[in-house]
């Protein structure tokens, strides 16, 4: 039974591991979302993601969730007239990231919930744990 414990906290952790990371690519994302090159011409920042991947563990024989890759949204960037802006171009247009608030934001609640999720688990387990070890003390 504790092995099954073991490994039910060995597959929440990754989980809250892979959720920590995607927060910190969309905290980026939306830090970002008006950074504009900084000559005339010049590309934005570009939107990243991230790629999710399950990974044996060995040891516990449980499937981790494991970052497999953080890579850039090629979506095209949004364009808008500014002729006074550093950034515009001859014609007075500025390249804007492609990042979406509305997207980043929905990604950001889903990732809270995704966290959280893995969090109840590590506490039930750390409960559960408590409980045998009060079991086998009596």
């Amino acid at each position: 039974m504790l092995d099954s414990l073991q490994s039910s906290l060995t597959v929440a952790s990754s989980g809250l591991e892979a959720q920590s990371m995607r927060m910190r690519i969309v905290s980026e994302n939306l830090a970002n979302a008006t950074s504009t090159g900084r000559v005339a011409g010049a590309d934005p920042y570009q939107r990243k993601t991230i790629t999710f991947d399950a990974a044996m563990d060995r040891a516990s024989g449980a499937q981790l969730a494991k970052v497999k890759e953080i890579g850039v949204d090629t979506t095209p960037y949004r364009v808008e007239y500014e002729p006074g802006h550093p950034a515009a171009d001859k014609a007075g247009y500025v390249k804007l990231p492609n990042v979406n608030m509305m997207i980043e934001m929905a990604d950001m609640r889903e990732v809270n919930r995704s966290y959280e999720a893995n969090l109840q688990v590590v506490k039930q387990v750390r409960s559960m744990l408590g409980m045998t070890i009060d079991l086998l003390r009596s």
